[in-house]
């Protein structure tokens, strides 16, 4: 039996209004990583606040019943379970002008299927060579 251990990966994130002619958007940013259980986001941002809501307060930018508020400046918020999780900032307008985001978030298994067939075809390979060895 192999067994690893799992350790948790911090993003760091510029939390701030998108430039009106930018390319990327935070759901851009968020669709290209695999968030896991116990990985941590740090938005880091000025005057500003980030704020955890449900799939409606994200569809409609409403940020008067959130599950989590920060407005430190540098906010860590770690991912306690695998779901979607919707944020927003709580700053008039922003929301609005595209300043939130999905961060989908799967089980905390890191293995990935090439490691495991890595193992898998380095075990017939050494069994592969042992029948060799006493076949020659």
């Amino acid at each position: 039996m192999i067994s690893a251990s799992v350790s948790s990966l911090e993003y760091k994130l510029h939390w701030e209004v998108p430039a009106s002619n930018a390319s990327t958007s935070f759901n851009d940013w968020a669709s290209d990583k695999r968030f896991q259980v116990g990985d941590i986001i740090r938005f880091k941002y000025k005057k500003d606040s980030v704020m955890q809501v449900t799939k409606e307060g994200y569809k409609q930018c409403n940020s008067s019943h959130p599950r989590f508020f920060s407005n430190t400046g540098k906010t860590r918020f770690m991912f306690d379970h695998s779901a979607p999780y919707y944020f927003i900032s709580g700053t008039s307008g922003h929301c609005e002008k595209g300043q939130k985001m999905i961060v989908e978030v799967i089980s905390n298994d890191r293995t990935t299927t090439s490691s495991a067939i890595s193992v898998t075809m380095a075990g017939w390979f050494c069994f592969f060579c042992f029948t060799l060895f006493i076949v020659a």
